[in-house]
């Protein structure tokens, strides 16, 4: 394995193809060794796996002891079943090779080279693809620099200091359509093999440390940063897919314009025009890139991860159910109604005083009795209760709960007879 990483690494400059193929052994090498000096037959985290492992078990022992589990199938499935998973992943490489590493490496490849119709990696592919156009660009600016170096010694053999001139102004200058042309093309491997070798650097060494945050899934104090890791790996693996699938619609754009200014170069310059159009065409693609990033980002932010992590909108949800709570209905107020049968029965009471006082109005006028009628209420006063009004005091519930207090200060008003 390490002879053939080095043969690899050695023709890694080549190319764009050379340079993945010699990512992903270099990449492969590193997971597996880091994988057994952390936990291997003699790795340094195998006394801590032993630990870890027999903490888990007396932590659930002490539940059972105090009541907060119980020995059913509820409770010992899910634990039974992350424990094997821990101990699958964590002590046998064949394992996490076979399922985490080939699915993160080899998945999303599958998946390009499915949509593009493509017989292999679908990686290697583009690769080759990206190594053609750049040797058609070194090509065209091969050709146009021959023919600026004849034109300048033809330009001094005919002894014109005027044609020598004009060969200096042709072939200087910041914004010629060749100088245009590479920038483009150094946009272009930035978008392209920039984004997919960067991807697969941070894949491997998110793959080297995956056995340590497997252990973390045993606990739940741990199990967020196990959910991280995951989204970060799906993040990394999924980002070449959309590299290659988009990259694949960019080269065929780039097609008739790398044809067109070949055909310009071997007529001896650049077309301006063209070069224009290929620096436009790289620049898109670099900002389809960042837009894939954050694509990816946001779909990965949004997965659950098997319910080891909530997201962000599931932690803020208790605060959103609070938020929405309705409010504690308010007190109703003294209904119209309520108000007009209590003034009726003062009323009531208030004529019945006066007709008693006219039919006693000599004996009153005698004695000089005085006698006090109320005829108006006001405020919220509470009446007392009588045996013929409870009917009316039913519809008026809510001018039960006024307090006497509202009347402080407010005297009925009299009269004297």
């Amino acid at each position: 394995m390490a002879n053939a990483c080095e043969q690899l690494t050695e023709y890694a400059s080549a190319g764009v193809a050379p340079a993945l193929r010699a990512v992903d052994c270099v990449a492969n090498e590193m997971a597996a060794g880091a994988f057994g000096r952390l936990f291997g037959a003699g790795g340094a985290m195998a006394p801590v796996l032993t630990i870890v492992l027999t903490l888990y078990i007396a932590f659930f022992a002490f539940s059972l002891l105090t009541g907060r589990s119980s020995l059913g199938i509820s409770a010992l499935s899910p634990r039974m079943l992350r424990l094997g998973v821990v101990l699958t992943f964590a002590t046998s490489w064949v394992a996490y090779q076979g399922v985490v590493w080939n699915l993160a490496i080899g998945g999303p490849d599958w998946i390009a080279g499915m949509l593009m119709g493509a017989k292999g990696s679908a990686t290697q592919l583009f690769g080759d693809r990206i190594d053609i156009v750049f040797s058609a660009i070194n090509q065209i600016s091969e050709a146009t620099s021959q023919g600026a170096q004849a034109a300048k010694e033809g330009g001094e053999a005919a002894g014109g200091a005027a044609g020598a001139a004009i060969a200096a102004k042709g072939a200087g200058g910041l914004f010629t359509p060749e100088s245009v042309m590479w920038m483009g093309a150094l946009l272009l491997l930035l978008g392209t093999v920039g984004v997919l070798l960067t991807a697969r650097i941070a894949l491997a060494v998110l793959l080297a440390l995956g056995p340590i945050f497997v252990v973390m899934a045993l606990f739940g104090g741990t199990r967020g940063l196990t959910a991280g890791w995951l989204r970060g790996v799906v993040l990394t693996a999924i980002t070449p897919l959309f590299v290659v699938l988009g990259g694949g619609i960019t080269l065929e754009l780039l097609v008739p314009i790398i044809s067109g200014l070949v055909e310009s170069a071997n007529a001896g310059e650049i077309d301006g025009r063209g070069a224009m159009a290929f620096f436009l065409v790289a620049s898109v693609h670099v900002a389809l890139m960042v837009m894939v990033v954050k694509v990816a980002a946001t779909m990965v932010t949004g997965w659950q991860v098997f319910g080891l992590g909530a997201s962000e909108r599931d932690r803020d949800a208790p605060q959103g159910h609070a938020a929405a709570a309705p409010a504690p209905a308010a007190a109703p107020a003294p209904s119209v109604s309520a108000y007009q049968s209590r003034t009726s029965t003062v009323s009531a009471a208030a004529a019945a005083a006066a007709g008693a006082s006219v039919t006693g109005g000599e004996s009153a006028a005698r004695s000089s009795d005085r006698r006090t009628v109320v005829t108006q209420v006001v405020g919220g006063g509470i009446e007392p209760l009588r045996q013929g009004d409870s009917a009316t005091r039913a519809k008026g519930i809510g001018s039960r709960f006024r307090s006497a207090s509202n009347d402080t200060g407010k005297l009925p008003k009299e009269k004297t007879r």
